[in-house]
């Protein structure tokens, strides 16, 4: 207190503990951007949410032309752990590139090429026309998978991500979210620090799509 009346700190404080927790899992469409405003007037995945947007922040980030798996949540202190690569939540990529990229580009992009590196690589199939991979990371650099394959002399014509952490995108089309219990988001993060935690129990499922 400052002069018998609450400091502006312990106002904030009891703002952020009312504040509504929430987290979603989002199958995030190709052509929006991840951004709540985007300078350029291009739709973003707010624009999807519509009034369940409410005060949600995405939990890193996926390129206008990448689909999948975007979490999206209230609590900023959970969204800053979730991205900090210190924290090595594994993100999980389903990828198309042009050509055939071959055993030793994969294991280059597991050795790393400059400041970029994947966790992991594996080649599903592989063509001269194309090749489906697997690809893991721990660190969201902008557009990284990309920029490895492009080092490698590939071009990414698909990318979609299916997992962050145990967290896995399911049968959710693009366009559709579901709420995430605060049990599923312990149970997926059991390293989350305790005082990160969220208290109290779960809430509803549900689906919405684009209309």
């Amino acid at each position: 207190q400052v002069d018998g009346h609450p400091s502006r700190c312990a106002r904030a404080g009891a703002i952020a503990r009312a504040k509504k927790w929430r987290t979603l899992a989002f199958h995030k469409p190709r052509g929006f951007v991840t951004t709540r405003r985007d300078p350029q007037g291009r739709k973003t995945v707010f624009d999807v949410l519509g009034p369940d947007a409410g005060s949600l922040v995405a939990v890193g980030r996926l390129d206008l032309a990448s689909t999948g798996l975007l979490l999206l949540t209230t609590d900023t202190q959970l969204a800053a752990w979730l991205t900090n690569p210190r924290n090595q939540v594994i993100r999980r990529y389903v990828v198309t590139a042009r050509g055939a990229v071959s055993d030793d580009a994969a294991r280059a992009m597991e050795r790393g090429l400059g400041r970029l590196r994947a966790r992991a690589v594996e080649v599903r199939k592989r063509s001269n026309r194309e090749t489906h991979l697997i690809i893991e990371l721990t660190e969201g650099r902008n557009r990284e998978i990309r920029r490895l394959l492009q080092a490698v002399g590939h071009e990414v014509t698909r990318l979609l991500r299916v997992a962050y952490g145990p967290i896995e995108l399911g049968t959710l089309q693009p366009g559709e979210w579901r709420d995430l219990t605060r049990n599923e988001v312990m149970g997926a993060f059991p390293f989350i620090p305790p005082l990160l935690r969220p208290a109290g129990r779960s809430s509803s499922r549900f689906r919405e799509s684009i209309e």
